[in-house]
């Protein structure tokens, strides 16, 4: 049964739906299509299940769609929009993401110090099955000691040297500020000092809480809610070097890395849908209320950092995160480099989303 927070719409009250370039769309929304052959996709607590979007994708997998057109046609076909209420304070909310790229060593010199890790072998995942007591119900990792399972060591005390000597070491960058920024990322194209491109992408977590360090600036007044960005915590960092080191380590959870292929440098990275994202047509949502690959046609016409008077476009749900809490939700992937950074990291804005919903579903409900 869908959701309450789903109100039934037209496509004529999407604002901008007949103007949207639809193929980009259409061909991400593909990518995740040719995916779920290999293994479905968890369905959200929402409504809209895998099953209702599994003839979809099947079909987008058959159908020659070359044109904008033709690509509008083939959602309007298959799905109706729902406007998707958000019970949070502030209503809709859009953010932005994207891969950071940075120059990097394979081995550590006198200038490359910083380490990206892989995933430690006594990091467990943990369910309601082997959870033990008195562990966070929030943790999906935890440390496999002798005596059992214990909280895994955080931020603060991993930097501090808590994995040394267990040969984790992916590269190492010179900047904790740069390695904190693709942690909150996930992923990262590195410029290996070597000639070579290489890509790290999300494999683990400690499973400790994000805490934001833009919340925390905002709280203590060093920043001003107008002018705070991703941009603005850097020029923070950098202004007080003696302050930095322990303003990020008031977020304890830490990512662990693995090496991925850089298959085609126009996409992103694979992320939790496990296809490569796509620059301005995926977003990351709350995982456990929606599912990957549903549509969303969002509007905010405040938003116009990808260029045009408005942000009004249809995106594929193709990520996750653990700051991507509500069911109107998102982050939106500018894509790789510094351009694309700085696209991401002034997006602040209120937004409508609306979650194409497969008409069956619809059907189903009335």
């Amino acid at each position: 049964m869908l959701s309450p927070l789903f109100k039934p719409v037209d496509f004529a009250d999407c604002p901008g739906w007949q103007d949207d370039h639809h193929l980009p769309a259409f061909e991400a929304f593909r990518r995740s299509a040719k995916h779920v052959l290999e293994k479905p996709y968890k369905s959200g607590s929402l409504g809209i299940s895998f099953d209702a979007l599994a003839p979809v994708f099947a079909d987008s997998r058959e159908t020659l769609v070359k044109t904008d057109q033709e690509a509008r046609r083939f959602f309007e076909r298959w799905f109706l929009p729902v406007l998707v209420e958000d019970t949070g304070a502030d209503g809709g909310f859009v953010t932005g993401f994207y891969e950071p790229e940075v120059v990097a060593s394979p081995v550590r010199t006198e200038r490359f110090t910083v380490p990206f890790l892989r995933r430690p072998l006594d990091l467990v995942d943990v369910d309601d099955g082997n959870r033990p007591h008195g562990l966070d119900p929030y943790f999906a990792f935890a440390r496999q000691t002798a005596k059992g399972l214990s909280e895994y060591f955080d931020r603060p005390a991993i930097e501090s040297g808590a994995l040394a000597g267990q040969g984790l070491e992916i590269a190492f960058v010179e900047s904790p500020v740069d390695a904190f920024f693709i942690h909150v990322q996930g992923a990262a194209r590195l410029n290996m000092t070597d000639g070579r491109l290489r890509r790290i992408t999300y494999a683990a977590k400690t499973g400790h809480r994000f805490t934001g360090i833009g919340r925390i600036l905002l709280e203590s007044g060093e920043v001003p809610p107008e002018k705070m960005s991703m941009q603005a915590i850097r020029a923070w960092l950098a202004t007080h070097p003696e302050k930095a080191q322990a303003l990020m380590w008031n977020n304890r959870s830490y990512i662990f890395f693995r090496e991925a292929e850089v298959e085609e440098k126009s996409f992103g990275p694979i992320a939790a849908a496990k296809v490569p994202l796509t620059a301005g047509r995926s977003v990351a949502v709350d995982r456990l209320l929606h599912t990957f690959g549903t549509p969303f046609y969002i509007h905010a016409p405040d938003l116009k950092a990808f260029g045009g008077n408005r942000f009004a476009r249809l995106m594929i749900a193709q990520d996750t995160g653990s700051a991507i809490v509500g069911s109107a939700r998102g982050d939106l992937f500018a894509g790789s480099g510094d351009a694309a950074g700085e696209i991401a990291g002034g997006i602040r804005h209120r937004a409508d989303f609306y979650a194409l919903v497969p008409r069956s579903l619809l059907a189903q409900d009335r």
